[in-house]
């Protein structure tokens, strides 16, 4: 059965503290049947990442293996018909694995219930951070490190930063970081959200949040 909540943050401000500015999600979850949902979304992106172009030669595939290695009759040896065959060193592959395409379909409606499920049970890890993308304005990790600092963040946890736009300064000064991803609220996945221990918001992000989903 599908229930709605509601949940409000309270923006911080660059110092740390809590600000005036609040923020609210109505979120439509799932309570019985919402991990299913989840697990559901979370194997079809898995698998949407699957490049599946592993290949391996069948024996119509192998090169060479037109001629007859030797005469049926009188040698001694097992009968031998081409080089090319599974049984030979060098020839073809019995049932390999081919280039192929694996797709999960999963409904628009089913892949938003799972998101709310997941954004409402991961709402204890969730903040609001106001002027984030004016807070680093040269790209350094040590003023990103810095910022984590100031709101007691823990870079040996996963870090998920939420924001509407992806500015050069913001990229530059994350990327040597391996446990924070940085990503735009367009590509906001149930994936990121459930590796993430701590997710960070900005407030365009959160607007923009809202209109997705």
């Amino acid at each position: 059965m599908t229930v709605q909540k509601i949940i409000e943050y309270n923006s911080l401000d660059s110092t740390g503290q809590i600000s005036s500015d609040k923020y609210n999600f109505k979120l439509n979850i799932l309570e019985d049947s919402g991990n299913y949902l989840i697990h559901r979304d979370i194997l079809r992106h898995q698998l949407s990442q699957k490049q599946g172009t592993v290949s391996t030669k069948t024996r119509s595939e192998v090169s060479g293996g037109g001629k007859k290695p030797w005469k049926q009759k009188g040698t001694g040896r097992a009968r031998a018909g081409s080089s090319r065959s599974p049984l030979w060193r060098g020839g073809g592959v019995i049932f390999g694995p081919k280039p192929k395409k694996t797709i999960l379909k999963l409904n628009k409606k089913e892949r938003n219930l799972a998101f709310q499920t997941l954004f409402y049970n991961k709402r204890n890890n969730i903040s609001v951070i106001g002027e984030l993308e004016s807070l680093i304005t040269e790209p350094k990790t040590k003023v990103f490190c810095d910022i984590c600092k100031t709101y007691d963040l823990d870079l040996n946890q996963k870090i998920l930063l939420v924001v509407s736009k992806k500015t050069p300064s913001l990229k530059l000064s994350t990327q040597n970081l391996k446990n924070v991803e940085l990503i735009s609220a367009s590509n906001l996945n149930s994936l990121s959200l459930l590796k993430a221990k701590q997710i960070l918001l900005t407030p365009l992000a959160v607007n923009d949040i809202k209109e997705i989903y």
